[in-house]
């Protein structure tokens, strides 16, 4: 194997060692070593694997590191997301980019779904992470309208 240039969340940290997780890909890579990293880290890295056996990484090359802010917001939805949520099916997700760069989603919540459980689910989903690290997002931000059944996910650039 030879070495690979990528973005990755870290899934798993402690003293001794860390996984990662490339966004990409989804291929998981443990690394032999904890070059520093925290769970949740977002690490934009070159990685290569340990000789002689090549069933550990390690960590060649930090280009850079952050945090993904994650965001239960109090706001209502955006204008744009309550639109889009008025010509979708209940259950249905769209995606649009949002002016500049960054992403919104926005979910029809079926009726007798409680909305909070679903923003929940959001913030809590490992994918959640790696898709705002794919966007080169810093901050996630949630927002819901109980009455109308709508969670409008925004990812955020800095």
């Amino acid at each position: 194997m030879s070495e690979k240039t990528g973005t990755f969340v870290v899934t798993h940290a402690d003293e001794e060692s860390a996984v990662l997780r490339d966004v990409a890909d989804s291929q998981v890579h443990t690394l032999s070593s904890n070059p520093g990293v925290e769970a949740d880290d977002v690490l934009t890295a070159t990685i290569a694997p340990d000789p002689p056996l090549e069933v550990s990484w390690q960590v060649v090359e930090v280009e850079g590191r952050r945090q993904v802010e994650l965001v239960d917001s109090d706001l209502s939805p955006t204008t744009q997301a309550m639109e889009l949520a008025a010509e979708q099916e209940p259950g249905d997700l769209t995606r649009e980019e949002r002016a500049g760069t960054g992403e919104i989603h926005v979910l029809s919540v079926p009726e007798g779904t409680d909305v909070a459980d679903a923003a929940a689910d959001v913030l809590e989903d490992e994918a959640t992470l790696a898709r705002a690290a794919r966007l080169d997002a810093v901050r996630v931000e949630v927002r819901t309208d109980d009455e109308e059944g709508v969670v409008n996910v925004r990812y955020l650039p800095d």
